[in-house]
């Protein structure tokens, strides 16, 4: 299948090759027609499975058609999201897609100066994406209303139940018209979310993408077991390996991201934090110099690793499993897109095991040990889990081991099986 047959009109059709885009994704497959269609859609997709332009593309497409030449411009789409950084994605996605209509999109977004999104929204757009905090409180100004929307889309949802901002989501419903096209997207389904979804959508077409349970197969996953003081050693001892040039790197708390970041630092490796504490400024600053490779490695929450889209990023590195496995899926899905390879990294301590054993349970997979490492575990406490791994040994589909660490535990110690990802 390719783009062309998906009826789309001339102007996104060219944007789309200059893109370099020729064949859908499944959720673009999908979900294209049901949108031209007229439907309200409930997609359950994943990150990394191209669902911006899913939603982008036939809204643009029936924003251009629906358009009247010379009429003042009118907020008609409202794509509402949960973080800046996703918020300034979707923007741009918007904008190249829709290079050549004549649409207009702006983002707004909290932490910044209002005065600039104000002066964009008084000369008049028809397409805006705004966090929930931003958009009530230029409602609340009187600076926009959103009676005139014919197009809503609500994206990560699930991420906005994590973050507290269902009361604000609310509000934001309360304020937009009963007639209109909803789109419903979620990575996951939890059954707050399956109740909101019945109060935004009528009679939707549902789709489902790349399940959550499946991880991308191009993917290599990797365990290394690790006391938890250990951690930081043995990340500073994988970094040694220029064979990773880039990571991003995962913690489960704020004040983790930001002790791992000053510890890579004081070990002359190049790294930021990005996390809700820090400002917006400063996070979309990290964002930036990760993604032109200024800054070698991110070391990111969960939260606020949500719509980071890094081109061709080769390795997520858990320093902290996480205690929900489908925050697992999530954080090495940011690897191996578009058909790149990827490596997910993960370091496992003796209370972390029973986490371990939920993702594999739910990836339905073992996940191959590394065991020679400088830093082997010594507190295999508590016991060996249900999936028979117990921090020393091999699992049952061990991958090749890597090379024997030299005695300055500054090896290449990546190439033993960087070398084998097919």
């Amino acid at each position: 299948m390719s783009f062309s047959s998906l009826c789309l009109i001339d102007p996104i059709l060219k944007a789309l090759e200059e893109e370099g885009y020729s064949t859908p994704t499944p959720v673009q497959a999908e979900a294209i027609p049901v949108v031209l269609e007229g439907n309200d859609l409930l997609a359950c997709a994943q990150t990394g499975t191209g669902k911006t332009a899913a939603f982008a593309i036939p809204v643009l497409q029936l924003l251009t058609q629906s358009r009247i030449h010379g009429e003042k411009r009118k907020i008609k789409c409202l794509v509402l999201t949960p973080t800046r950084e996703l918020a300034i994605q979707i923007g741009e996605s918007f904008e190249a897609y829709g290079r050549h209509t004549n649409l207009i999109c702006t983002v707004i977004f909290g932490g910044v100066n209002q005065n600039p999104q104000t002066e964009r929204l008084i000369r008049g757009i028809d397409i805006l994406v705004a966090t929930p905090g931003r958009l009530l409180d230029l409602m609340g100004q009187g600076y926009l209303h959103l009676r005139d929307i014919d197009y809503f889309v609500l994206d990560e949802a699930d991420r906005m139940l994590d973050m507290g901002f269902m009361h604000d989501v609310k509000r934001v419903l309360a304020a937009l018209p009963k007639k209109k096209q909803s789109l419903f997207f979620s990575a996951t389904m939890p059954s707050e979310i399956i109740k909101l979804a019945a109060t935004i959508l009528h009679n939707p077409k549902k789709i489902s993408v790349t399940p959550v349970s499946s991880t991308v197969e191009i993917i290599n996953q990797h365990i290394l077991f690790v006391d938890r003081e250990n951690k930081n050693s043995l990340l500073v001892h994988l970094l040694g390996s220029r064979t990773i040039e880039s990571a991003l790197v995962f913690t489960r708390t704020k004040h983790g991201a930001d002790k791992v970041a000053k510890y890579l630092v004081r070990h002359n490796i190049h790294a930021e934090a990005i996390h809700g504490n820090k400002s917006q400024n400063a996070r979309q600053r990290a964002l930036s110099n990760f993604k032109s490779r200024q800054t070698r490695v991110l070391v990111a929450t969960d939260i606020a690793a949500r719509g980071i889209d890094v081109d061709e990023l080769e390795y997520v590195i858990n320093v902290d499993l996480p205690n929900i496995p489908e925050t697992y899926v999530h954080r090495i899905g940011r690897t191996g897109r578009a058909g790149n390879r990827g490596t997910a990294i993960s370091f496992c301590n003796a209370e972390e095991k029973e986490f371990l054993r939920d993702i594999e349970k739910l990836i339905a997979k073992t996940i191959p040990v590394i065991e020679e490492h400088p830093f082997p575990m010594t507190d295999f406490h508590p016991e060996t889990t249900k999936t028979g791994h117990s921090g020393k040994g091999r699992s049952e589909h061990q991958v090749p081991k890597p090379q024997q660490p030299s005695r300055s535990k500054r090896p290449d110690n990546l190439r033993g099986y960087t070398k084998k990802r097919g």
